[in-house]
Order: C-alpha cells, then sequence, then structure tokens
C-alpha cells in the first residue's frame, strides 16, 4: 500500500491507510538486509521460543476444556499468526513439541492470562536491539499479547522482561529515556509527526464521540480516552519543539469516516480511532530513540479499541485494514 502524504495523513478517514515511509520503504542495500538478518536472527529465535511456550499454554487450558474455548481458540490462531511474522527470514520450522497439559504449569484461563502478559513484556525486551522491521513486528505482538491478556482478565501492566529499553511513560508522561530531541534523526522526526497528526485527528474525533455518548461510565471511559490523547498530542509537540522541529498543526477541521447519530456510532467511531491510530505508533517503532514510547502507544491504543468493540488483527498496525477514507476540511 502506498505511502500517505503529509497532508493525507490529517484526514480522519484516511488513518486506515496510514503506513509511514520510515515503516516501509525498501531502497536498503542486499548489505544492509543481511546485516539486519544477522542481527534479528538471534532475537528472532528468543521469541520463537517464547512463542512456542505460550502455544503450549493454550493447547494445556483448551485440553482442561474451559468455559469458553473458541475465544482462547481464536487467540491461539493469533498467537500462530505472531510465530509466522516472527520466523520470517529464518528457515522453516515448525513450532516445538508441546509439552501437553501434563507437563505444562499452566493449568487455568487466569494462568494463561498471566502468560500471555508476560510474554507480552518478553516482546519488548529485544525491542531496542532489534532492525526498525522486527521492532515494529515485536511492538505489533506484544500489544496484541496485552490484549489477549485483557480479554481474559489480567489487566496488570506490561513490562519489558529483560535487558530492554525502561519501562514506557504513561499517555500523560513527556517522552524520556534515550528520545531526546537532540537524539532525533531526520526520519525519526518525519515519523513523530505522522503520529501527532494522527493525534490530532484522534482529539477531534473523541470531541465528536464524547457527544453522543450517555453520562456514565461510557462517557467516561471516552473522557479518559481524549485526555489521553491530549497528553499524548501535547508530549509529541514539545519533543519536536524543543528540538526545533515545527510540530504539525491539526487541521481546521476533519471528515468523519462514517456519520454519528448514537451512542453505538460514537462507539464505533472510538473503536475505529485506536484501530487506526495503531498503524501510526506501528510506524513509529522503527525510530530507534522513540520505540519504547512508541510500543506504549501502540499497545495502548489497541487496548482502547477492543474496549470499544473493535476486532482486533492479530498484529495491531501492520495489517491492513479495508476502513472508509476521508480528507481533512
Amino acid at each position: 500500500m502506498p505511502a500517505p502524504t503529509r497532508r493525507t495523513v490529517l484526514a480522519l478517514g484516511a488513518l486506515g491507510g496510514l503506513q509511514f515511509l520510515c515503516g516501509c520503504t525498501g531502497d536498503h542495500s542486499h548489505a544492509a538486509d543481511k546485516a539486519a538478518e544477522d542481527t534479528d536472527r538471534p532475537l528472532r529465535l528468543r521469541q520463537l521460543a517464547a512463542t512456542d511456550a505460550l502455544l503450549a499454554d493454550y493447547d494445556a487450558v483448551l485440553a482442561a476444556a474451559p468455559a469458553d474455548p473458541d475465544r482462547l481458540a481464536d487467540q491461539r490462531d493469533d498467537v500462530v499468526q505472531h510465530r509466522e511474522a516472527l520466523a520470517r527470514s529464518l528457515p522453516a520450522s515448525p513450532p516445538s513439541a508441546s509439552p501437553g497439559a501434563s507437563a505444562s504449569a499452566v493449568r487455568t484461563v487466569a494462568d494463561l492470562a498471566a502468560s500471555e502478559r508476560r510474554t507480552a513484556g518478553l516482546r519488548l525486551a529485544d525491542l531496542a536491539a532489534a532492525s526498525p522491521a522486527l521492532a515494529r513486528t515485536l511492538a505489533a505482538v506484544s500489544a496484541s499479547g496485552a490484549a489477549h491478556a485483557a480479554a481474559l482478565g489480567d489487566t496488570g501492566p506490561v513490562a519489558a522482561d529483560g535487558p530492554a529499553p525502561s519501562a514506557t511513560p504513561s499517555p500523560s508522561a513527556s517522552p524520556s529515556g534515550s528520545a531526546t530531541p537532540a537524539a532525533l534523526a531526520s526520519a525519526d522526526s518525519d515519523a513523530l509527526q505522522a503520529a501527532l497528526a494522527a493525534e490530532h485527528a484522534a482529539v477531534y474525533g473523541y470531541g465528536v464521540v464524547g457527544a453522543f455518548l450517555p453520562v456514565g461510565p461510557q462517557r467516561e471511559d471516552g473522557r479518559a480516552a481524549y485526555a489521553a490523547h491530549q497528553a499524548r498530542r501535547d508530549a509529541w509537540q514539545r519533543l519536536l519543539a524543543t528540538g526545533g522541529v515545527s510540530p504539525t498543526a491539526a487541521a481546521p477541521g476533519y471528515r468523519l469516516p462514517f456519520q454519528v447519530t448514537d451512542a453505538a456510532s460514537a462507539g464505533r467511531l472510538a473503536a475505529f480511532l485506536e484501530t487506526q491510530l495503531t498503524a501510526a505508533y506501528a510506524d513509529l517503532c522503527a525510530a530507534p530513540a522513540l520505540r519504547a514510547q512508541a510500543a506504549a502507544a501502540l499497545r495502548e491504543s489497541a487496548l482502547r479499541a477492543a474496549h470499544w468493540g473493535a476486532d482486533l488483527p492479530a498484529l495491531p498496525g501492520l495489517a491492513a485494514d479495508p476502513a472508509p477514507s476521508a480528507s481533512a476540511t
């Protein structure tokens, strides 16, 4: 899918097609590609081992006849897709032999949820050392794992387990760690501008969402998401401005991807916004100085999308999305 122009990413509906250049360019030399494969190989092998262990946990719980086997089977199918993505560029190999229910320490759905959350943290452990392409994959797989854990009842924090980047900030925190303005390369700055443009659109969209939600928990959820996106937008603006880069401005107005007339359609818009934001943050994960923050933003948007009822793909932010598009007004 072609990358959009800077003007296009200002479009609320066009977020569905967001594929920024830094995440999908193909002009690397063969030597650079080979070097990236060599660097990624031990990381991919380590992540495959973790994936095979998670698949064994699913098999153990499914063998115990859980109450909702269809949900578990669907999530297991996602994990199989995770394995395929992580095995890319490696010699073909089947999953490790499952130890079976009798050998697995995981017995219950709660155990499985905790295993999903821990494995999501393991994905982040190799984020800093990975090539841009693998970093995007790891962040997407981690976000999917966090969504799986939440769907199974474990909403605990996901933190890198191992020699990984420091814990990522919450949406209200300013970017920190290695992501200093002086460290931002030109491509990183461009990717950050695209993420900022997406946040501008999300803030506008949530303003519409909140107007149609009834008083109560739904409206409070909408307000919390609106505030989180405002804070994330402001953090990106500060980071760019401090580095001497003029932050992308919000468009004067945005055309919605579909008409919002009630609480149900407002919820669909919120799910749409969050799902499409994952694309911006998957691309931002390719920026070495911003990976921890981008992975956190990707995960948070994936979790919010699921909360609003979105049917997330196995690789949030990386899968094609046939959502409708529209232009800024």
